[in-house]
């Protein structure tokens, strides 16, 4: 199953040519350097714990997952939580954080249909009731957070309780927002969120959607400004953006942009949150197809540098997308998203899985530089 043995990872060269070490940076949160892994999310067992603890050894320490609204309530008032329970106890025992999204509808909900909108059979609808929603949103903080209905059914585990809940995603996209991108209408859900989440853990963290700049939906910046202007203030604690760009480069501006936005509104102590970055190493053309060894070098640039602003710009994360790459998802296309992945679809590593480790090594995130 897993072809790559972290041998790969914890070999000394730089895979992105002469470039040489950055230097190295300050303290950082103990989830500071995150990763999304469908490949963990869906294996089990000995599978998973092998994943996991690979991914460790190369710097992760936060794992950024869906929490499914529909998967947990099959049906009105029933849960089951088997499939997330699994999720938290392994990744418990493995040390790593996890930042939950917020996300989906019921399947007893009826889908919203906003006038005008384009709607396909990947699109995505926000919730019919709010109040529902934060109840459902109430309901994971109750189980997964302090205290915890499911760390006091499990005392042996490892506490790893979720203290950051990310609520919702890409919502400036048509296809996260039932066809039609609407600020006031998500931040309404935010604040319906934050509020329940709240009640439960006082000191939870709240963190927006990641928002893209895309050109497929509302821009990230004036998506900010609407988001500000639709009472959005005060709702959450850290704004989480997703800048996908062509390089580094773009990643950085993007980020500035919104440090510089967020400070004119008087939130310039208001964390930024890097929930999404990636580039594809393969697989079909587009603006984020770079090649292995491109990818490579803005792993490590892209991170190395976002972190040696960590204090000074508040950033309060970096989130690479994904492990590991992925088939075309049934029914759909072969597109760069699945071609983002450290390690290659069989499971070997790409140079950037040797990339993200020189950089975890760099901000001390590895877990010989991590005391827990």
């Amino acid at each position: 199953m897993l072809a790559v043995s972290l041998a790969a990872a914890g070999c000394g060269g730089s895979s992105s040519g002469s470039h040489a070490p950055p230097p190295p940076v300050g303290a950082l949160p103990h989830d500071f350097l995150g990763m999304v892994s469908n490949d963990a999310f869906a294996a089990s067992g000995s599978d998973r714990t092998q994943i996991l603890a690979a991914e460790r050894r190369t710097g992760v320490e936060l794992l950024r997952e869906t929490f499914d609204w529909a998967t947990i309530e099959p049906s009105r008032g029933h849960f089951d939580f088997a499939t997330y329970d699994a999720f938290m106890a392994a990744t418990a025992r493995a040390g790593l954080q996890v930042l939950p999204i917020v996300f989906g509808r019921p399947s007893f909900e009826p889908a919203q249909r906003p006038a005008a909108s384009h709607l396909t059979a990947t699109t995505t609808s926000p919730p019919a009731s709010l109040s529902d929603f934060a109840q459902f949103a109430a309901t994971l903080a109750r189980r997964y957070g302090p205290g915890g209905t499911f760390w006091r059914a499990n005392p042996k585990l490892p506490v790893a309780a979720i203290r950051s809940w990310q609520i919702w995603n890409e919502p400036n996209l048509p296809v996260y927002w039932a066809g039609k991108p609407n600020a006031a209408g998500y931040v309404a859900m935010l604040a319906a969120a934050a509020r329940a989440i709240r009640a439960v853990d006082p000191g939870a963290e709240i963190v927006t959607a990641g928002i893209p700049d895309s050109t497929l939906g509302i821009a990230l910046g004036p998506y900010v400004s609407e988001m500000l202007a639709a009472g959005a203030r005060g709702t959450f604690d850290t704004l989480a953006i997703n800048p996908y760009a062509a390089s580094t480069a773009g990643v950085l501006a993007a980020t500035a942009q919104v440090r510089s936005e967020l400070d004119q509104a008087g939130l310039d102590r208001t964390p930024i949150w890097l929930t999404e970055i990636g580039w594809a190493s393969g697989g079909p053309p587009s603006g984020f197809t770079v090649g292995p060894q491109l990818q490579a070098r803005y792993v490590l640039d892209t991170i190395t540098s976002l972190a040696r602003e960590a204090a000074s710009d508040h950033i309060r994360g970096i989130v690479y997308f994904d492990w590991r790459d992925a088939p075309p998802y049934a029914g759909g296309q072969d597109f760069w998203g699945l071609h983002t992945g450290l390690l290659a679809l069989n499971g070997s590593g790409k140079p950037a899985l040797s990339a993200y480790y020189q950089a975890a090594g760099v901000l001390g995130t590895l877990p010989s530089q991590r005391s827990r």
